[in-house]
């Protein structure tokens, strides 16, 4: 590409107001040499194939700091061999610091330092206090070059090399080794060097650039270290993929009910639907059977849910441990405390569970009371960390299993939705009456036939929900034409229910 005589790009020295730019080529010459002997027919590839390269510094801007290719009248230059990423450079924070001192020595407007630039020298001269002398005077020893021409191109090879190895932020770092490779493999050929022969005496610790460890040769005793340690991997337990893989499945089966992205939400949203049943819900505050349900996958899910806290609060009242979990409620809202609150809490929080004598105590074992009694001292937002950790792990292991295992979570987990009476009451009640309609109408013997039917009546009065009130059967007096018969009245749906006529007052359908 950079050979003229054989078909390269065509270099060129181009004259501008008043000076001349030498050695340059333009944007579009570069993309249309690409797409020419590359047999590339997208522009856009081209230009994308060209940044690439300019990325790694073969290629650069004369005025831009920003490596990359554009198809326009932009000029670049080519990198000198010296300076190519491919002789495995690794320069050294002393060489960025001279150059750095160089651009600012030269009043020129192209050599100017951009903002970055004169941070990182800041920084530099910082971490190099004790031997700033020494930079500034190879700096300035650099600086007595040559003649102009020379002097303009070198400049521009050494930027773009430096705009390689220290990139503008935000621009991506293409000779940034990634971390996992280099535990993986480590490049033999990539050696720390200087750029302009100065050695740098110590570890720097500016926060530029951390140079990497010097290369050295593996000893016998390295290799008895690795062996040790790939004996030691060999003896861990580690779990198999397919193990893996189970536990995650059986992780979504299981919470496969509550993802509404996943199963239809069960009651259904009642602004985007017509069904008020989430509202009633939360009204009667009583759980559903489906979160219920859910309290049992795990101890923190009854943590996470206020119902199922309560609950478990009133089963540890009944156990006569309470004090375990508004400890440990007191802890977490502590953690959420403004800070000038926060000494206070503790205190309070010491006095009612932990000290001498408390209220409240609770069970701790010797070695985190010891270690919470220290913090108190200076206490924080994780002072109690220990003690709820321990109280945290006796929950889920004694008094959690029992929970479970109560009266009291059974009765909620296998509590059935109660039918209506307008939803199954009413229907059934309606064809009674209709059969017996039909009965008496005919002239058979119907005395088996209604006894059969009434029969009926206790599951009916079975399935009446009774809403806490009491129903009853009213028995009303004898019908005017005929013997008097029992119906069933709930009182709280005030049902308007007709005594069953006689043969004498049918009415033909």
């Amino acid at each position: 590409m950079q050979d003229d005589k054989t078909g390269g790009v065509p270099i060129r020295t181009v004259k501008s107001f008043l000076s001349k730019i030498p050695s340059v080529v333009t944007g579009t010459d570069i993309v249309q040499w690409l797409m020419k002997n590359l047999s590339i027919e997208d522009p856009v590839e081209a230009i994308h194939l060209g940044s690439l390269i300019a990325a790694q510094g073969y290629i650069f801007p004369i005025s831009d700091h920003v490596l990359t290719m554009k198809d326009d009248g932009t000029f670049y230059r080519f990198q000198a061999p010296y300076f190519w990423p491919s002789n495995c450079w690794e320069p050294e924070n002393t060489d960025y610091a001279i150059y750095l001192c160089k651009r600012t020595m030269q009043n020129k407007a192209r050599l100017e330092l951009a903002d970055y630039e004169a941070e990182n020298l800041a920084r530099l001269q910082r971490a190099f206090a004790r031997k700033w002398e020494f930079i500034f005077m190879q700096a300035e020893a650099q600086v007595k070059y040559k003649d102009k021409t020379e002097r303009k191109i070198l400049d521009s090879q050494e930027r773009a090399f430096w705009d390689v190895h220290r990139p503008v932020p935000g621009c991506v770092n293409t000779t940034e080794m990634d971390i996992r490779k280099c535990r993986r493999l480590k490049n033999p050929q990539k050696v720390k060097k200087s750029v302009y022969g100065v050695t740098e005496e110590s570890q720097s610790q500016s926060p530029v650039h951390i140079p990497s460890q010097p290369i050295r040769k593996t000893t016998k005793e390295d290799i008895r270290k690795q062996i040790t340690f790939l004996n030691a991997q060999i003896d861990r337990h580690c779990l198999k993929m397919s193990k893996v893989a189970e536990s995650l499945i059986a992780y979504t089966e299981q919470y496969v009910e509550y993802d509404p992205l996943i199963m239809p939400a069960e009651p259904s949203n009642p602004w985007i639907s017509d069904d008020i049943t989430l509202w009633d819900i939360e009204m009667s505050k009583e759980p559903s059977q489906q979160r219920v349900k859910r309290w049992g996958f795990s101890f923190d899910e009854v943590l996470k849910d206020q119902v199922g806290r309560d609950q478990f609060r009133r089963f540890l009242e009944s156990e006569f441990s309470s004090e375990n979990l508004r400890f440990w409620l007191a802890v977490q809202d502590l953690k959420k405390q403004p800070l000038q609150d926060v000494a206070k809490r503790v205190e309070e929080i010491w006095q009612e569970f932990l000290a001498p004598g408390a209220p409240s105590a609770i069970n701790l074992d010797s070695h985190s009371y010891e270690i919470t009694s220290q913090n108190v001292k200076d206490g924080g937002r994780y002072t109690f960390e220990d003690a709820q950790e321990h109280i945290y792990k006796l929950m889920k292991s004694d008094s959690y299993a029992r929970f479970l295992r109560s009266n009291a979570y059974q009765d909620l987990l296998l509590a059935k939705k109660k039918v209506s009476l307008g939803r199954a009451g009413l229907p059934f009640l309606a064809l009674l009456t209709l059969a017996c309609c039909l009965l008496l109408e005919s002239n058979e013997n119907i005395i088996p036939w209604v006894l059969f039917i009434f029969s009926f009546l206790p599951s009916l009065l079975y399935l009446l929900p009774l809403h806490g009130k009491t129903s009853r059967i009213v028995t009303t007096p004898a019908h005017p034409q005929g013997p008097g018969c029992s119906i069933l009245s709930p009182c709280p749906h005030n049902l308007d229910l007709r005594v069953l006529p006689t043969a004498g007052s049918v009415t033909k359908y």
